[in-house]
C-alpha cells in the first residue's frame, strides 16, 4: 500500500496517509469490465464523484483512503470529537492514570485562567507530597481514602483547556464530514484541524477547494 509522510500541523503530528493511488484505482471498478487493467490516474470523473455531497454514497471510495496522526486537544474538544464514531482511537494519554504527574504549567491552552491553573498545581503539589510520607500512611488508617478523595478533587477540578494527545485511525470520507461541520467552528483548535486537513494529498477531495 502506497505511503504518504504528511507535514505537521497546529494540533497535528506523525501522520501518514495510506491508499489513495490504490483507492484511486478502486474506485474506477463499477464502470470496469477488467479491473486488473485500471491504473491510479485520478480522473474528472472520480475527482467528482469524491466531492458529491455527504450521504449520497458516491463517494465511497474516499473511505479507503486511510489517515494516521497524533491529535493534541483540550478536554472541550476531545468531548466534541467523541460524537465522530468513525474516530478510531489507538491509544491516549491519561488524566485517570498520570493526572499528578503531568507539567502542569505546559499542559493547559491559554485561555485557561492563570488562577485554576495555581489551584490544580497547590492540588497535586499536596497530593504528591502526601502519597509519599511513609509516617502518614503507616500510621493513619484512613490513609487511602483520603488519598482518593484527592486524587478525585484533582480530577474533577481539572479545567477543560487541559490539553491531551491521542494517537488517531480514521479516512478521507470520513475528514470530509469533520471539515464541512467544523472548518468554522468556535474552537480555535478545530479551526486548526480543519486547516491541516487542507495540507493532505489531493485534499480538494475532501474540501471541495479547488484553487488553493
Amino acid at each position: 500500500m502506497d505511503e504518504t509522510k504528511v507535514k505537521d500541523g497546529t494540533c497535528v503530528s506523525n501522520a501518514v496517509v495510506y491508499g489513495l493511488n490504490e483507492s484511486i484505482k478502486r474506485a474506477k471498478y463499477p464502470l470496469s469490465i477488467a479491473p486488473e487493467a485500471l491504473n491510479n490516474t485520478l480522473t474528472e470523473g472520480i475527482k467528482y464523484i469524491a466531492r458529491t455531497p455527504t450521504g449520497q454514497g458516491h463517494d465511497q471510495w474516499l473511505t479507503g483512503v486511510i489517515v494516521q496522526f497524533d491529535l493534541t486537544f483540550t478536554s472541550k474538544a476531545w468531548v466534541e470529537a467523541e460524537r465522530y464514531h468513525f474516530l478510531d482511537f489507538i491509544s491516549s494519554q491519561s488524566t485517570m492514570h498520570r493526572i499528578t504527574k503531568f507539567d502542569l504549567d505546559n499542559s493547559y491552552c491559554k485561555y485557561v485562567d492563570k488562577r485554576m491553573i495555581k489551584i490544580m498545581k497547590d492540588k497535586v503539589e499536596k497530593y504528591n507530597k502526601l502519597s509519599t510520607d511513609e509516617d502518614f500512611l503507616k500510621n493513619n488508617t484512613n490513609a487511602r481514602r483520603i488519598l482518593n478523595k484527592k486524587y478525585l478533587e484533582i480530577l474533577y477540578s481539572n479545567p477543560a483547556g487541559f490539553k491531551l494527545t491521542a494517537g488517531i485511525t480514521t479516512n478521507y470520507r470520513q475528514l470530509k464530514t469533520i471539515y464541512q461541520q467544523r472548518k468554522n467552528h468556535k474552537l480555535p483548535e478545530w479551526r486548526a484541524f480543519c486547516k491541516w486537513i487542507e495540507t493532505l494529498p489531493q485534499s480538494e477531495l475532501i474540501t471541495n477547494i479547488i484553487d488553493k
